[in-house]
């Protein structure tokens, strides 16, 4: 793509597999809950269904398992929140094609991640995932005090960069918080089609629409 000079990335579903890493910690959570039933399949598809793609605020889904599902005896809710930072964290997976795409890019622009979350969990699943040193900066919402789709995180990252939104690039996977928000910035936009349905309410329309990782190569 002409001018540009920096890409930026999302990171849950778009550099971290969101989908595998969240199938990895539930299988470990009921493991370590649930060993007295049989309905394992079950629970492990109700905590996948009531997490809305990682878009639910923990507190409130812990609270909802610890009403609905088969407890042996019930933990404390902080005891859940304690087991998730841990082992959520421990399971995290890189995309497909993410290694090979972040050592591309890196070649030819520089490069920034903004994700929306908590600095212990994001910078946690970053560390898991050995990428932290690939990024010439990282910009988590809870550390810098906005969050996507708000332009000000956007705009941040365009001070990191010391360069002007048309010369940077933003790939993400969510149609409002990732490609409304970028585009309001002024930056190009790449959707990276994964679990979120396109929003028809977003004005913002992505130079490109990719399904995988490995398409970028041919973009950029």
């Amino acid at each position: 793509m002409e001018n540009i000079k920096a890409v930026l990335f999302d990171l849950d579903n778009t550099i971290l597999d969101r989908t595998r890493t969240f199938q990895r910690f539930t299988s470990s959570f009921v493991n370590t809950y649930f060993q007295h039933t049989e309905n394992v399949e079950w629970i492990a598809s109700r905590i996948t269904e009531l997490d809305q793609d990682g878009y639910k605020d923990k507190n409130l889904l812990f609270a909802e398992l610890l009403e609905e599902l088969p407890w042996l005896t019930k933990p404390e809710i902080t005891e859940l929140l304690n087991y998730y930072s841990v082992h959520y964290v421990k399971n995290a997976l890189l995309m497909e094609y993410a290694a090979e795409t972040i050592s591309y890019v890196r070649q030819k622009y520089k490069m920034g991640l903004i994700t929306n979350g908590k600095n212990a969990i994001q910078y946690g699943k970053i560390d898991q995932l050995g990428i932290r040193d690939a990024f010439d900066f990282i910009l988590v919402s809870e550390e810098a005090g906005v969050k996507k789709p708000d332009v000000k995180i956007f705009e941040m990252a365009l001070e990191k960069l010391e360069l002007s939104p048309e010369h940077c690039l933003y790939i993400g996977d969510h149609p409002k918080n990732d490609i409304q928000g970028a585009g309001k910035s002024g930056m190009k936009t790449i959707w990276f089609e994964v679990n979120q349905p396109w929003n028809e309410e977003v004005t913002i329309k992505p130079e490109h629409t990719i399904k995988h990782l490995r398409e970028l190569a041919e973009i950029l």
